[in-house]
């Protein structure tokens, strides 16, 4: 059977995203109506400190958690590749967001973050860092009104926040459950 495949597309809006009307005919050639958010791809890190036992995360005002009144979620340091390599761009918003320098970084999954209304890939990695790496004051860059806070957060509650649903960003849970699994020696 033939895949689905795009016959129409339209741009409706752009901005930060672009966002598009498709026309997707299906396999069994019925064409159907689709939507489509457009940004590019995107890394994340979750940066840990096996010394001290913290996990190193952010806060700020994200539109979804606001649109329904919830607090800002913990997060991963993150951000879009515009163009760059992904472990050359999350050294950098480490320490544009974390004041953080990072070493090598560990690769996780590249994975789709929205699949069924997004182009976006974010690829997720993992990376040590001691206390000697915090060597700026983090918050995002000036004049990009991010408002971040960051947060070292202690390992046993960052288990505890994956255990208990208290992660509801999807790329910090899988972040978190891939530490606990590739660094089970953290907790013994």
């Amino acid at each position: 059977m033939a895949d689905a495949r795009i016959v129409a597309s339209r741009p409706v809006f752009q901005g930060w995203y672009t966002f598009y009307r498709l026309d997707v005919e299906l396999p069994d050639g019925t064409v159907v109506d689709r939507e489509l958010l457009h940004r590019g791809s995107a890394c994340a890190v979750l940066p840990y400190d096996p010394e001290r036992r913290v996990a190193m995360l952010i806060t700020q005002p994200r539109p979804g958690a606001l649109f329904h009144g919830v607090p800002s979620p913990y997060e991963a340091i993150a951000g879009s590749l515009d163009g760059a390599e992904a472990a050359d761009r999350i050294v950098e918003e480490a320490m544009e967001e974390g004041g953080l320098r990072l070493g090598p970084v560990e690769p996780v999954v590249n994975m789709w973050s929205m699949i069924p209304v997004s182009t976006e890939r974010v690829q997720l990695y993992l990376a040590r860092y001691s206390a000697a790496d915090v060597i700026g004051p983090g918050g995002g860059i000036e004049g990009e009104h991010e408002n971040i806070t960051v947060h070292e957060v202690g390992l046993d509650e960052l288990r505890d926040l994956a255990l208990s649903g208290g992660l509801t960003d999807a790329k910090t849970l899988i972040l978190a459950q891939a530490l606990l699994l590739k660094h089970p020696e953290l907790w013994g």
